[in-house]
């Protein structure tokens, strides 16, 4: 406990670090099998998860081996949300869970799987909310499997890639700089919180971007009733 007062990010660090690395990495495989299921997603922070036990990544076998749960658990959450929607994804909608989820929130995941189909599988994963529903509404959609998985497994890569390497580059350079710099702590949390501001930052446009093709923008607008339709010509 005397480390924990005198240095507390080193006394985190090299907890997790002694967990036994099988048990870390299957930990983080199963946090982002749950945070990419159906709704469970929106609660588990699967994201704070696996950046927490990258830290203790300390070789390239076990780097490899995290990043490997890491995708498998995403692929396997986002598997079960595809086979829920084929099988109960009306009966979920219509449950008590997805009518607090939000009605509009189930319609623009259908308009924006709808205009921009696979495109739209991709980017959900880094959508709030989306995320979660996206591979809901693709079962609903009577997509196949593989055109699903042909679209999410990419995004699930580029996720965890990010993820697990910038924990364990952060956690590796404040090791190697803690006994040099008295200040080392202030540069790994620096380099944490530029990376949440950078994937927030990169979030933000990515919803400007898409947000047109989920809020009906590009659809053809109704008539305007205030406005008289032109007269026919007389002959």
């Amino acid at each position: 406990m005397a480390g924990l007062i005198v240095d507390p990010l080193g006394w985190i660090l090299s907890t997790v670090a002694h967990v036994d690395p099988v048990t870390r990495t299957l930990l983080a495989g199963v946090g982002m099998f749950f945070e990419t299921t159906l709704l469970i997603g929106l609660l588990v922070p699967g994201d704070t998860i696996v950046l927490v036990a990258s830290t203790g990544v300390a070789s390239v076998p076990q780097y490899l081996g995290m990043l490997l749960a890491v995708i498998a658990g995403s692929l396997a959450g986002e598997s079960v949300g595809f086979l829920l929607g084929r099988w109960f994804g009306h009966s979920i909608r219509a449950s008590k869970l997805g009518v607090r989820l939000g009605e509009s929130n189930w319609v623009r995941a259908e308009l924006y799987l709808e205009r921009r189909g696979g495109i739209a599988v991709f980017a959900s994963r880094f959508l709030p909310v989306l995320h979660a529903l996206v591979p809901l509404t693709v079962g609903m959609a009577q997509w196949r499997y593989r055109h699903f998985i042909a679209w999410t497994a990419p995004a699930c890569a580029v996720w965890a890639i990010a993820y697990v390497t910038v924990g364990t580059l952060a956690a590796g350079g404040y090791r190697q700089l803690v006994t040099q710099l008295h200040w080392a702590g202030y540069l790994f949390g620096g380099a944490v919180v530029v990376f949440f501001v950078a994937v927030l930052v990169i979030r933000r446009a990515l919803e400007r971007r898409e947000a047109r093709h989920w809020a009906g923008e590009d659809a053809v607008p109704p008539p305007d009733p205030s406005v008289e339709p032109p007269s026919e010509p007389s002959r």
